[in-house]
């Protein structure tokens, strides 16, 4: 598999951040609500961030020596998957809640409430840590240069697990 690039988190979250601007000035404006998920999706958010962090540990630990057994090599590519899909919606979230944000500035003198901004400013803390830990989990999953999983030393450019 290709590492995560992160100019492709950057158009992510670029795209779906103008997208969300163009969708949130269109919706205001004809008096429907903000398009922002709810406040309880940060539930969600932590449940998907710890059974990465959980399933990654059990990569790293496997690479950091605990080699009692093979590890399953399903496992780990589906642990690497979880992490890369997890750094890439959370630049989505992280884009469209920013989108969200910067229209909603310009609402601010109109506007009686914040909830909307301070909504979007949790979801955007959401999304970056969501990328962070996306980030981290891959790296657990990559074996150092000297390793080919076998434990005797090889000759790989750091792929992973």
């Amino acid at each position: 598999m290709t590492p995560l690039r992160f100019r492709w988190l950057a158009l992510v979250g670029l795209v779906a951040g103008l997208a969300a601007w163009l969708v949130n000035w269109l919706a205001t404006r004809n008096g429907y609500g903000t398009p922002t998920l709810p406040l309880t999706s940060l539930v969600t958010t932590a449940v998907i961030l710890c059974i990465t962090l959980v399933f990654g540990r059990r990569v790293l630990q496997w690479r950091n020596g605990k080699r009692d057994r093979p590890p399953d090599p399903i496992l780990a590519t589906r642990t690497l998957v979880l992490a890369q899909a997890c750094a890439y919606a959370g630049a989505l979230s992280l884009g469209w809640h920013a989108g969200i944000f910067v229209d909603q500035l310009t609402l601010l003198s109109v506007r009686s409430t914040m909830a909307p901004l301070w909504g979007s400013v949790a979801l955007m803390v959401g999304g970056i840590l969501m990328i962070m830990v996306g980030l981290v989990v891959e790296n657990f999953c990559r074996l150092p240069p000297d390793d080919d999983g076998t434990g005797a030393p090889g000759d790989t450019e750091g792929e992973y697990a």
